[in-house]
């Protein structure tokens, strides 16, 4: 008897934990690539800035507008979703040298 509870309170657990988990996906703001690039393009007036690899495969690019200064961080997967991390206002680009390089004593 205690196993049968025992193994319906896991199944249970691994129920709620993959319904969090598609839950989460839902509320991401992902969508194919191509879609969110329009979107970006068309409604914002913004262009890709940088791109960087990410873990796993994962492409990181960074889109603003020039005129708005708005800005969008999405993160492209291997299997072409693209999901938007961050945005916000006031973008400006920077060119920070570094430091010359010196005695590290």
């Amino acid at each position: 008897m205690m196993k049968a509870v025992l193994n319906m309170t896991v199944g249970l657990g691994v129920m709620v934990l993959a319904a969090q988990d598609i839950a989460a996906q839902q509320t991401r703001n992902c969508a194919p690539r191509d879609a969110v690039i329009e979107r970006l393009t068309n409604s914002y007036g913004e262009t890709r800035q940088s791109i960087g690899l990410g873990s796993q495969g994962a492409v990181v690019e960074t889109f603003a507008s020039d005129d708005t200064g708005s800005w969008t961080i999405t993160v492209t997967m291997p299997n072409g979703m693209t999901c938007l991390v961050a945005s916000g206002q006031s973008f400006e680009e920077l060119a920070d040298a570094l430091p010359p390089k010196g005695n590290e004593a």
